[in-house]
């Protein structure tokens, strides 16, 4: 009898949540196998890396899709390292993302960065440092904490409006917008199942009016919120991949997920995202000059991979945290209190390695779609960035 590798490796991945809760970043499956592993004893990781293992070696013969099976492959393949990370054995922090993500992360170019800050000195001129300027600037775009909830709204509604028109979304979904605080991220999507997401917004630094387009379309539309919700009815609905069902971090399916929200203002808007957002903020009584702050996030482009920069040298190089906040306050223009708060991520066990899905995710799908690839892709099927490696290298 052929073994059912997508059922067992559901039940893989709720076992590591009973050893880190929130290692399953969402599940919607039977919820029978939820019931059978809460019931067990508490797992050992050594035996859950050997089980990876296992399943690994039974796929070629499991009769799956070519597509299918690889994107089984490399979500085994990392859990196989999460269990041995738990287990005590010693893995290199650049080997740690490698097995993780299907990437291998490395330092960012310290001239692109210097060349990044000259293009800020003439966006932002004035007296005072660079350092000063920039603080100055997103000071002063900051929103008043009454208005957040209302802003956040009216981008889910301009987007989703656009998501629906390009993309498509089933008829019942919904997404629910929560303000919380303490904790190590600035947005987070709960995908409850049945095209139902939950968005919670962390309050503890201000939110800023040119963070909202990016971070409403990074977690809701076109991103977690309306992938989930397209994988959901193609592969979950329709074709029956029970896989599909459940959402484990540190995976490869990280990596594509957080590299096609991130772009997902450019899929949705695309340039000029800068003007159309003056508009919906002016329907709200609120100004804002969107094609300033467009030309500006172009800049601070290059920057991107300086917290990855600091990851590495917190967990590769041993650097300390007074060296990772001097490093951020020096490339990325951060003060000391929002530098001190993203050490938090950084150092979170199972958040440290997250930041290169990020880095890496953005980068490997920027170079895909600006080689014609299609974003509907990344939002239908099971793409793994191995897979998007190989297409680019074709």
């Amino acid at each position: 009898m052929t073994l059912d590798i997508p059922r067992e490796y559901c039940l893989l991945g709720l076992r590591f949540n009973r050893l880190i809760d929130g290692f399953v970043d969402a599940y919607f499956g039977a919820e029978a196998l939820r019931a059978q592993v809460a019931a067990e004893l508490l797992p050992d990781p050594r035996n859950l890396a050997r089980r990876a293992k296992e399943l690994r070696t039974e796929l070629p013969s499991a009769g799956l899709a070519p597509a299918r099976a690889d994107y089984l492959d490399g979500q085994l393949a990392a859990l196989e390292v999460s269990g041995r990370k738990l287990a005590g054995d010693e893995i290199g922090f650049v080997e740690e993302v490698e097995g993780y993500f299907q990437v291998r992360p490395d330092y960012g170019d310290q001239a692109a960065y210097a060349e990044a800050h000259i293009a800020l000195e003439e966006l932002l001129p004035g007296e005072g440092s660079l350092g000063d300027r920039y603080r100055a600037y997103r000071s002063a775009d900051e929103l008043p904490a009454a208005r957040v909830r209302d802003v956040v709204l009216a981008f889910s509604s301009a987007l989703r409006d656009r998501v629906r028109a390009t993309y498509g979304l089933p008829d019942a979904e919904t997404v629910e917008y929560e303000i919380v605080g303490d904790r190590p991220w600035s947005g987070f999507n709960y995908y409850k199942g049945n095209f139902a997401s939950v968005v919670a917004i962390n309050s503890d630094l201000p939110m800023r009016a040119a963070d909202v387009p990016s971070l409403v379309a990074h977690e809701s539309y076109p991103g977690h919120h309306t992938e989930h919700c397209r994988k959901e009815r193609l592969l979950v609905d329709e074709a029956r991949h029970a896989e599909q069902t459940i959402f484990l971090v540190n995976t490869p399916e990280c990596l594509m997920a957080e590299g096609l929200a991130d772009l997902g203002l450019r899929a949705t808007v695309g340039a000029g995202w800068g003007a159309w957002a003056t508009e919906v903020y002016a329907d709200l009584g609120i100004r804002f000059d969107g094609e300033r702050v467009e030309q500006i996030g172009k800049a601070l482009l290059p920057l991107a991979t300086v917290r990855q920069d600091v990851v590495m040298m917190l967990h590769d190089r041993g650097a300390s945290d007074d060296e990772a906040v001097a490093y951020l306050a020096r490339w990325s223009l951060l003060p000391d209190e929002r530098a001190r708060k993203a050490l938090t991520f950084y150092r979170d066990p199972l958040w440290r390695a997250y930041t290169s899905t990020y880095v890496e995710g953005y980068r490997l799908l920027r170079g895909w779609l600006d080689a014609g690839g299609d974003f509907l892709r990344l939002l239908d099927e099971p793409l793994t960035p191995r897979a998007i490696a190989a297409e680019l290298a074709a």
